[in-house]
């Protein structure tokens, strides 16, 4: 399974924003949420899931939208089921490390 990843520097922070493929470019719309998953912000390079996952320990912020995605982190115990918002049915979910 292979996903879209882009790992950057911010300041002193590292961030992570990883989808799955096929929301690339999408726009999700639910009620006065308008979320667009950007090929500048998500599109660094294509990983497996395993890779883009393994990326969370050394992140201090972690954007994450899509089912497959999202679920390897709660499976992973990075994200708490709760935590995560659904646009359009789409997970959601973020991670900051203070």
């Amino acid at each position: 399974m292979e996903v879209y990843l882009n790992l950057r520097k911010v300041g002193g922070n590292v961030l992570l924003a990883v989808c799955d493929c096929d929301l690339l470019g999408r726009t999700l719309r639910e009620g006065k949420i308008v979320f667009r998953i950007k090929d500048e912000f998500y599109n660094g390079r294509k990983a497996t899931l395993d890779e883009a996952v393994g990326l969370i320990d050394n992140s201090t912020v972690v954007n994450l939208v899509g089912k497959n995605c999202v679920e390897k982190a709660i499976e992973q115990g990075y994200v708490h089921p709760e935590a995560v918002l659904k646009i359009e049915g789409v997970p959601h979910a973020q991670i900051v490390k203070l």
